[in-house]
């Protein structure tokens, strides 16, 4: 069965996507929400790789894959070392519990 790689990567896409989705949902660990939009993030940065690729227009795919993976990695330092404060000032990375923040 071969499969066409647009549509392979395209379910690629999708997985990522649902994963990131599921874990910002499902979870109250801030941690894993963090890495379930950096998985969402991703799948959105593949996504117009492939929509540039599949247009061709690969340069501008690619230049915008690159700007959002960076735009993403800031997102991820910054969200983690709020996560690291968090826990040594409340002792708890649950994020129901952060609404003590409000004071």
């Amino acid at each position: 069965m071969n499969l066409p790689i647009p549509f392979i990567v395209a379910l690629t896409i999708l997985g990522l996507a649902g994963i990131g989705m599921y874990c910002l949902l499902a979870s109250r660990n801030l941690i894993r929400v963090i890495v379930g939009l950096q998985l969402l993030i991703k799948g959105v940065a593949l996504a117009f790789v492939l929509g540039g690729n599949m247009s061709g227009n690969v340069n501008l795919g690619q230049t915008l894959g690159l700007t959002v993976i960076v735009a993403d990695t800031i997102v991820a330092v910054v969200g983690l070392s709020m996560a690291v404060q968090i826990r040594h000032r409340l002792g708890t990375l649950d994020v129901k519990e952060l609404s003590s923040l409000k004071r």
